[in-house]
């Protein structure tokens, strides 16, 4: 359990890391594992790195070939993390969307900072 003292904060967003029918990219056309990565910035950074959460929203996929995903947040820091998208074996990801919520400390506009 991660325990917040002071201000809290929530942000949230949704992202499209990739679009790969548009252009056959290798979620779409490839096969074997596959990833891909994409770096997501908060708008107004937490104090200390927060708690990510992650859903998928759309999900384009061809409907010849098994379904395989894995999500993940992964070098997440006070400004951001790293979305990770992966598959394997035959499966083709035409697009994707993922909506992400952080929960972490945040500023207190109104409180002081003593140096």
């Amino acid at each position: 359990m991660q325990r917040m003292r002071g201000s809290f904060g929530i942000a949230q967003g949704e992202v499209m890391p990739f679009s790969d029918f548009e252009n056959d990219g290798p979620m779409w056309t490839g096969a074997g594992a596959r990833e891909v990565r994409r770096r997501v910035t908060f708008d107004t950074p937490f104090t200390a790195p927060p708690l990510v959460h992650l859903g998928v929203t759309m999900w384009d996929v061809s409907n010849s070939a098994s379904l395989r995903l894995d999500l993940s947040a992964e070098a997440i820091d006070a400004a951001g993390f790293e979305l990770r998208v992966g598959t394997w074996a035959d499966s083709r990801i035409a697009r994707l969307r993922v909506a992400w919520i952080a929960f972490g400390p945040c500023r207190d506009e109104e409180m002081w900072e003593v140096d």
